[in-house]
């Protein structure tokens, strides 16, 4: 199990933003380059031995081993060009306003803490 996590761990530096920026494209004479916002993660565990002496489960041999693994990509917006300004972002307004739930929540949140904390 840990050639397969120092495998990946070692091949994530050369992925890059070659996983948040898609490939360049034209559509209507306009070039498009996709814009995502990634996220990973992996995981992976091992385990051996006896069970102590005393303890509740009868004394034996075990083995383990597990990994598993993770991600997502929301499309963001595209860079948008072709013309005498270059490239351009326009974002997807709805995939921000869904990404930016969360920030905006946990802020409020700590702002109220902050605020009945000093009361």
């Amino acid at each position: 199990m840990t050639n397969i996590t120092e495998r990946l761990a070692e091949s994530v530096p050369s992925w890059g933003a070659k996983v948040a920026f898609g490939e360049k494209t034209t559509l209507n004479g306009q070039e498009l380059i996709p814009v995502a916002l990634v996220a990973f993660g992996f995981g992976a565990g091992q385990g051996s031995g006896d069970t102590p002496e005393g303890g509740s489960v009868p004394a034996g041999h075990g083995e383990g081993s597990g990994g598993g693994g993770g991600g997502y990509s929301i499309p963001i917006g595209a860079y948008v060009g072709g013309g005498p300004d270059g490239l351009r972002f326009k974002p997807n307004p709805i995939t921000l306003l869904v990404v930016a739930t969360p920030f905006v929540s946990a802020l409020g949140w700590a702002v109220s803490r902050i605020i009945n904390a000093a009361r």
